[in-house]
């Protein structure tokens, strides 16, 4: 579900919300940032930041739309490469058991939902940004998934998505810069979305390949790996790749 083996040009097709969510998420960060280093002569970046904040006083005044834009800026190069790196590695699977509507209706609410939670509970200067809130509620439907949906997914990739929660968790209480109630709103609220969303999803591997016709016999298309697949070298192994991902967002924090 986690383990990318995609062209560029096959993942674009396959995950087309996924694709244009990261692209969005690039060009803002890209337009705003540029803006400011030139001084203003890229047009409306400073004015892009500025409405599109998550100011909880600006909210209060009627500017409702802050609840959503904010889930479309980034600030740093670490920020924006987390986000999008972990919306590329976590949300696929995603978007191909639920489709496009769905999907968006889980990523969308979800950061909805954190940032309603972050207005209510911070003071009216507070201000943030980021896919934070709703990346956490695409973990939120995986949560829920391994907690009362084993069905939909396996047991190595159900302690793939532990592991991951368990140190994003750990990771928003130990950074001050990070948005600890819009995660945590984002998780919940993903939690609490995924029973009517998922309730006539399949698993992926029923999803991925070309289709069927009626009455054809399928199987699953690992199921001579099977055994292999769910041994904890396996596991190791997927999650180092996730480790390294963060190392080198890590590395590339420290150089911008």
């Amino acid at each position: 579900m986690f383990i990318r083996n995609e062209t560029f040009y096959s993942y674009r097709k396959n995950y087309p919300v996924i694709t244009t969510l990261t692209i969005i998420h690039l060009i803002l960060f890209l337009w705003i940032n540029l803006s400011y280093l030139t001084g203003g002569a890229i047009p409306f970046g400073r004015l892009i930041l500025h409405l599109g904040l998550g100011t909880t006083g600006a909210i209060a005044d009627g500017e409702f739309w802050r609840l959503i834009t904010p889930i479309f800026l980034h600030e740093g190069m670490r920020h924006v490469l987390f986000n999008s790196i972990s919306l590329i590695l976590f949300g696929p699977a995603l978007e191909k058991m639920l489709g496009t509507v769905k999907f968006l209706t889980v990523y969308l609410g979800a950061g909805v939902l954190a940032n309603i939670g972050t207005f209510f509970l911070t003071s009216p200067m507070y201000s943030h940004l980021g896919a934070s809130g709703a990346i956490f509620g695409l973990f939120g439907v995986y949560l829920y998934m391994v907690l009362y949906r084993k069905d939909l997914i396996d047991a190595m990739n159900a302690q793939i998505i532990s592991i991951i929660l368990i140190l994003g968790v750990i990771m928003t209480f130990l950074n001050p810069q990070i948005n600890i109630l819009g995660h945590l709103f984002g998780l919940i609220a993903g939690a609490a979305i995924a029973p009517p969303i998922l309730k006539n999803a399949k698993p992926f591997y029923m999803q991925a390949g070309p289709p069927v016709s009626k009455g054809e016999i399928t199987f699953h298309p690992n199921r001579w790996q099977k055994r292999r697949i769910f041994t904890g070298r396996g596991l190791a192994r997927a999650v180092g790749w996730v480790f390294v991902v963060l190392v080198i967002i890590g590395i590339l924090s420290n150089l911008f």
